[in-house]
């Protein structure tokens, strides 16, 4: 029997969204900027659908716009803010645990010139609001930092974050990558205080191949790709009707029972850590606070080993991002973990759809790797 706890890095689609895209694909077919009856009807589903987002994530429709997936979002929120502001400056902060589509993009500011600070995590993994207000100065004008942390479950405080940049000026943007976070943790685009957000539809039970970036009524940002007047003339391409229809019903069923789903996760973390910690005296809990997402260390084991060994047993995990394909975790060197650690480490991505049995292979099978290589 298959168990997927691999979660943080893609989801399995809930049928509701597949029966969605089926129906977008199969019935409401029509280019959403025809003007004739098929075409109607499917701007009616791109509207319904966008509300659902917007809803999920706690914005207005027309301050959401739909991209590919969250690099992209990330992509466009970072290289298009800089951009926007440079007017005001060219430094940016960010820190050195954020994504890759995130670290990528602020390569490139530096490339034309800006500076970046990258901030260093605490303990936990994620990045003190003092530690963002020493970094600012008189050139900044964007930070981003990502709402939770791919790897660790590390939340940062973009809230507080948000009104101690709005304390110190009226210009600096702030764009938060919550691809991790929507749905997974409480929070309102109109109260967190962000004028940029990146979410992605395949970590909430939709297909791949669709996200989307909230900007701030009254942000102007150049368009990422240039063409049609799709998305209100800020996104050209004709939409991916099949996705977003499929987005949207997954944001829906997500928002619909975000405190039952985020409960039931939060219970299987801990039953895990604790089965974990009892079972193996060693082992080390790495930060974290997300309750979908478990990041855990056996020092000394090799997480390349562990990793089959489990899956040897059809239980599936991760060592780090899966955008890394195997490197080693920026994320954990980042936190200044030991190589023993960091070598040994093992990210645990949960669902509303992983039950207790997925929880107990799991840890079922590391206590027998543990026992059993470790008397090899």
């Amino acid at each position: 029997m298959e168990h997927y706890l691999d979660n943080a890095a893609t989801t399995r689609v809930c049928s509701e969204a597949a029966e969605a895209a089926l129906r977008a694909m199969t019935e409401v077919y029509g280019n959403p900027s025809s003007t004739h009856t098929k075409g109607r009807e499917a701007k009616k589903l791109l509207d319904m659908a966008r509300g659902q987002v917007a809803g999920a994530l706690g914005c207005k429709s027309d301050e959401l716009v739909f991209t590919s997936c969250g690099s992209e979002s990330d992509n466009w929120a970072i290289l298009g803010g800089a951009e926007a502001n440079r007017r005001h400056g060219k430094h940016i902060i960010s820190s050195a645990v954020e994504h890759d589509a995130v670290r990528r993009s602020l390569d490139e500011l530096e490339q034309r010139g800006y500076r970046v600070t990258r901030l260093k995590p605490d303990k936990s993994g994620a990045i003190p609001p003092e530690a963002v207000r020493e970094a600012l100065n008189e050139d900044t004008i964007l930070v981003s930092l990502m709402l939770v942390n791919n790897e660790t479950g590390a939340i940062n405080d973009i809230c507080a974050i948000s009104k101690l940049l709005k304390a110190q000026s009226t210009h600096i943007l702030l764009h938060t990558d919550a691809v991790q976070g929507f749905l997974k943790v409480p929070f309102r685009a109109s109260a967190l205080g962000a004028d940029l957000i990146s979410i992605s539809g395949h970590k909430i039970h939709a297909p791949k191949g669709v996200g989307a970036l909230y900007i701030r009524s009254g942000l102007r940002l150049h368009p990422f790709l240039v063409g049609g007047a799709q998305e209100n003339g800020r996104r050209a391409g004709t939409e991916a009707l099949p996705q977003i229809a499929a987005f949207g019903a997954a944001s829906a069923l997500g928002a619909a029972q975000f405190e039952t789903a985020t409960a039931h996760m939060a219970a299987l973390r801990q039953r895990i850590l604790d089965r974990l910690t009892e079972a193996i005296p060693e082992l080390q809990h790495i930060g974290g606070g997300a309750p979908h997402i478990l990041s855990v260390a056996l020092p000394g084991w090799r997480s390349e080993v562990l990793m089959n060994f489990l899956e040897a047993r059809e239980v599936y995990v991760s060592r780090s991002s899966a955008c890394k394909k195997g490197a080693r975790s920026h994320v954990l060197e980042a936190m200044g973990l030991p190589s023993r650690v960091i070598d040994g480490a093992l990210r645990i991505g949960l669902s509303r759809y992983t039950t207790q049995e997925d929880a107990d292979a799991l840890c079922d099978g590391l206590i027998e790797a543990h026992k059993t290589l470790a008397h090899r």
